[in-house]
């Protein structure tokens, strides 16, 4: 059986072999791929004679037919190929078409593995300038298999960025985009993906080569491409170092992992959103899960993709100490980005003034709210402000560790999805099940009931998504050594995203983990629960290299973030480093790209509170410790002699 593969440049295999130099000469390969793309795989003699040796004599070009028949039943076998009644016959089965298998994967909605297929533009590079015929039939199934590899390409983009594999979702989109660099649904696929991967520049580089291109023809973008790259670069700009590439480097060295193993919760909760904005109306989204499964890295990935479809994304990651300081939460709200929301302005007075009381930069913008009569309850003026921009846009509000979130706080945001029966406003919540929270118990039972919504409980990594893992972090091994890998990830990571994530990076900078022994130390045990000194040895040397390997600066403020507390400001950071606005803000981007830190507003807090513990255990000592808190308490004491 000869088997041909179409989208892409030809590659043709006789029985699995290569196949015999001559049945890849111009005509002779020119009708075995029309043949095989023809109605019932038959054409008349004349038709081929035509086609392909129409310049030629009748007598000539029947010779030369003979003998590309002779050559193709060579490979596909004496019944392979056929002629009788002036017809030229290909048997069923003889020869196995790339392009079949995408008609099948098309009509079946599987546009990740119909994308697989697509290499490049129909039987890319090849031709038979003497047979016009032919070339206009080649031009016709060009046109017609770009327009549906596009899509394909399209779409899948589409199904695994949803699925939160943003690099394969970037490839595919980018390989639409060199089959057709004017395809705005191309372009704008490739800059979702690359926006959500944070390479920026990348995706606004995509949309000024589109809109260079459509230039070209007399037109331009339409509104929604110039309004994506408008959200695009209200993204934050990353302010590293040269020592810190934007790209990665290779797998797990960047510690920018894919969201691997998690991408069925994904969907379910982008559905969930999706749903609360296409019918206009509240949802809730719970993401229960231990530290260290990822629940930070999936509510990361929901608030991405819903700025980038237009949304207002307005975050809070509660710590312990939030706990017991009432309206914490919903002032942390006021300054993670709901001031820059559409609509706001049209938010009433009182509630308008309530946040002004608080926060100056509300004050700044709407001033003292003293001619505004009474401020609102600061439970009523969330409610009031978040229904004002859900008239102009989806909300999205998301609370991270929502099990330390002040009781006020919690019952405010609940309160929101019954004073908005009638708005696209979406709570996402992702909390530990210990401590337990009665607020939130309560609205996970009411999800499906009278709450619309969905809770997903994330539980540690199967073996799939270890071996998917260690396959992305070091490509470079072969499929025994990812074997390997991943059953000893298993044993050291128990599935917990974060340690396996961890070692990973560690291995890809050249850590053995087999000079390493411990494992797991007590199987029913959480991340929380586990002290540094209980974690296996492999997991701490891998923290350990993950440190070293980030610049002197990062380092320095690293471990005075883990000695300080929960939540540390840049300025705590700044006094005890004594680094330059410059090179403290350059490490904390750093920190934040290399997934050790996360911010917000009120400071800088750990990705997990394990990886705290180790560096201010392993990376100090004792004397560096007592510093760092001297230098801290020296500044307080000073600023309040002043």
């Amino acid at each position: 059986m000869i088997t041909c593969r179409l989208l892409g440049p030809a590659e043709v295999l006789v029985d699995g072999r290569a196949p015999p130099p001559d049945l890849l000469w111009r005509k002779n390969l020119a009708l075995l791929v029309y043949l095989s793309r023809s109605p019932k795989r038959t054409r008349t003699r004349e038709h081929l004679m035509e086609l392909l040796w129409g310049d030629k004599s009748e007598s000539s070009a029947r010779h030369s037919l003979r003998e590309a028949i002779r050559i193709v039943r060579r490979g596909v076998g004496p019944d392979g190929i056929t002629t009788e009644h002036d017809q030229v016959r290909l048997a069923n089965g003889a020869v196995k078409l790339d392009t079949e298998d995408f008609d099948r994967l098309e009509e079946s909605g599987d546009w990740r593995a119909a994308a697989e297929l697509v290499a490049g533009e129909f039987l890319e590079g090849f031709g038979v300038p003497d047979a016009s015929s032919f070339e206009d039939w080649l031009s016709t199934e060009r046109e017609t298999w770009k327009r549906r590899t596009l899509a394909a390409l399209v779409a899948g983009a589409d199904q695994v960025l949803g699925q939160g594999r943003a690099p394969e979702a970037a490839d595919w989109a980018l390989r639409a985009l060199h089959l057709d660099p004017g395809s705005e649904p191309a372009a704008c696929a490739a800059m979702r993906a690359l926006a959500i991967q944070g390479d920026r520049p990348g995706a606004l580089a995509c949309f000024d080569r589109l809109s260079a291109r459509l230039e070209e023809v007399g037109t331009e973008p339409t509104h929604d491409t110039r309004e994506l790259a408008a959200r695009i670069r209200q993204e934050r700009t990353w302010r590293l170092s040269g020592e810190v590439p934007l790209e990665p480097e290779r797998g797990a060295e960047s510690r920018r992992a894919p969201l691997t193993g998690r991408e069925r919760e994904l969907e379910h909760l982008l559905d969930a959103v999706q749903a609360g904005v296409v019918e206009r109306r509240p949802a809730v989204c719970v993401i229960l899960a231990d530290a260290g499964m990822g629940k930070s890295r999936l509510l990361e990935e929901v608030v991405s993709r819903a700025r980038l479809d237009g949304a207002a994304a307005v975050t809070v990651r509660a710590v312990e100490a939030d706990l017991p300081a009432p309206w914490s939460g919903v002032l942390g709200l006021a300054r993670g980005g709901l001031l820059d929301a559409a609509g706001v302005a049209a938010a009433s007075p009182a509630a308008l003034a309530a946040f002004s009381q608080h926060i100056p930069a509300w004050s700044d913008r709407f001033g003292s709210g003293s001619g505004a009569g009474e401020p609102a309850l600061l439970g009523n003026a969330l409610s009031n402000v978040l229904q004002s921009v859900a008239e102009e846009q989806p909300v999205l509000v998301a609370v991270d560790d929502a099990h330390w979130l002040d009781r006020d706080s919690l019952l405010a945001l609940l309160a929101v999805v019954r004073d908005a029966s009638a708005a696209p406003v979406t709570l996402a919540f992702a909390t530990q099940a210990e401590p337990s929270r009665e607020e939130l118990e309560s609205v996970r039972a009411r999800i499906g009931h009278d709450l619309f919504g969905v809770t997903i409980q994330l539980d540690p990594l199967g073996d799939a998504s270890l071996h998917a893992l260690a396959r992305w972090a070091v490509p470079s091994y072969s499929e025994e050594e990812v074997d390997r890998l991943a059953r000893r990830l298993a044993v050291d990571s128990a599935g917990v995203p974060l340690l396996a994530v961890e070692l990973l990076h560690a291995v890809a900078l050249g850590l053995d983990l087999g000079t390493i022994d411990g494992a797991w130390p007590e199987p029913q045990k959480t991340l929380d629960q586990s002290l540094p000194t209980e974690l296996p040895d492999a997991v701490v040397a891998a923290i350990r290299v993950g440190f070293r390997r980030l610049s002197k600066t990062a380092q320095q403020v690293l471990a005075a973030a883990a000695v300080l507390g929960e939540r540390v400001a840049p300025q705590q950071l700044q006094r005890v480093t004594d680094a330059d606005d410059e090179t403290l803000h350059s490490a904390l981007d750093e920190l934040e790209w290399q997934r050790w830190l996360v911010a917000e507003p009120r400071g800088y807090t750990f990705i997990a509170r394990i990886v705290r513990g180790v560096i201010a255990r392993d990376m100090l000592t004792e004397g560096q410790r007592r510093r760092i808190v001297g230098k801290t308490t020296q500044t307080t004491e000073t600023t309040r002699g002043r």
